[in-house]
Formats: C-alpha cells, sequence, structure tokens
C-alpha cells in the first residue's frame, strides 16, 4: 500500500472509532500511522528483493477467494485493503478472505502490491477460456436446487464443450453435451456461473 492509501485506511478507521464512541488519541492515531508505514515499507523491500508474488502463498481457493473480494470492492469503488483493515480494527469477521487475517496477517497483506493482483488476473483469464471440445465437469446447481444437508447434495457431471458464444463483459454462454447425448446452454459461463463449472481433476 502506497502512504497515501495507509493514511486513508487509516483515517476511514479513525471515523469508525468515534462513530463506535470509542475515539483515538492524537499520540495512538501517529502510532498506528507509523507502524503501518514500517510494515509496508518493510513488506515492500521484501516483495522487491526477493521478486516473488506473496499470492504464490494462498491455496487455490484462498487465491480465487481474494480474487474475487478484490473485484467486488473495486466495482463497489472501495479500496480492498482499506475494508479488510475496517474489518480487523473493529473485529469484524471478513467473510470468505478471513483466512488472511487468521492465517497471513498485516505484514502478507502490505506485500500485497497491485503487480501482483494483476499478474493472477491474468492468468485467470487465460485459465478461464474454453473452446469447443474441451471435457470440463459441471455442477447438477445448474439445474437443480443443492444444499449443504439436504436431499439435493452437489455433484459434479462430466461433459464436453459444444460451442462457446463469446459476448462482452464476460456475458457469455456456452453449450454443452453430457455423456448421456443430452445438451444444456450455460449463461454467463465466466460470470455468475463460473462456480458451477470446474476442470476435470
Amino acid at each position: 500500500m502506497s502512504k497515501a492509501e495507509i493514511e486513508a485506511a487509516l483515517k476511514a478507521a479513525f471515523d469508525q472509532c468515534i462513530a463506535a464512541n470509542c475515539p483515538l488519541t492524537e499520540v495512538q492515531k501517529q502510532i498506528l500511522l507509523e507502524v503501518a508505514q514500517r510494515l509496508s515499507s518493510s513488506a515492500e523491500e521484501t516483495a522487491n528483493s526477493e521478486g516473488t508474488n506473496p499470492l504464490d502463498e494462498l491455496t487455490v481457493e484462498e487465491r480465487l477467494a481474494l480474487l474475487d473480494f478484490v473485484q467486488e470492492q473495486e466495482s463497489l469503488n472501495q479500496p480492498w485493503k482499506v475494508q479488510l483493515l475496517n474489518d480487523w480494527l473493529n473485529n469484524t469477521d471478513s467473510g470468505s478472505v478471513q483466512f488472511i487475517r487468521d492465517r497471513y496477517g498485516l505484514q502478507w497483506l502490505n506485500s500485497v502490491q497491485p503487480a501482483h493482483l494483476a499478474e493472477y488476473f491474468q492468468r485467470l483469464s487465460a485459465e478461464l477460456k474454453l473452446k469447443a471440445g474441451d471435457r470440463i465437469e459441471v455442477s447438477n446447481g445448474l439445474w437443480e436446487w443443492v444444499q449443504e444437508e439436504g436431499p439435493c447434495s452437489q455433484m459434479w457431471v462430466p461433459c464436453t464443450v459444444i460451442s462457446v458464444a463469446e459476448r462482452e463483459n464476460d456475458y457469455s454462454s456456452c453449450i454443452i453435451r453430457f455423456d448421456n447425448g443430452s445438451e444444456y446452454e450455460i449463461q454467463g459461463i465466466y460470470d455468475w456461473n463460473r462456480y458451477n463449472w470446474r476442470w476435470p481433476s
């Protein structure tokens, strides 16, 4: 995070402290600013010297959760790191990205730079593109109500992509053929239905 981003995140946190009727003193604010800037500088130096991407440390599921969170926050015009820091300062659960606080911490968070995210967004975009003839697995969640505990649990069914209709803004669809010969069209294949298909394991 840049110095301006850190100051903005902390200012938002300070404002929330005031709103919660627990304002910080000027000395406390100054200490938090200095610590955050030191951590940011240290993380940046480490990342630059090693040339590694901190997102490499995440599991595939964690990385996808983080990338989804970043996209969601950016679509709302909210800096994603600011949202996480606010959650942490308010001891609020961060949902699907709570693992960052629990397993990785502030230093890891500060080591993540826009270039690191861009690298994985580019990889993800390339990995997602389907073409006719690809074998994938689809979830029965496409055509029936799936519950964790209930009569219909999630199952994965193998199939073959027979056509893909690419449209702008990832509003693309594809037609798949199951091994029994029946066909099914999946709308929003790269968007809202992304979690209902996967590459075969």
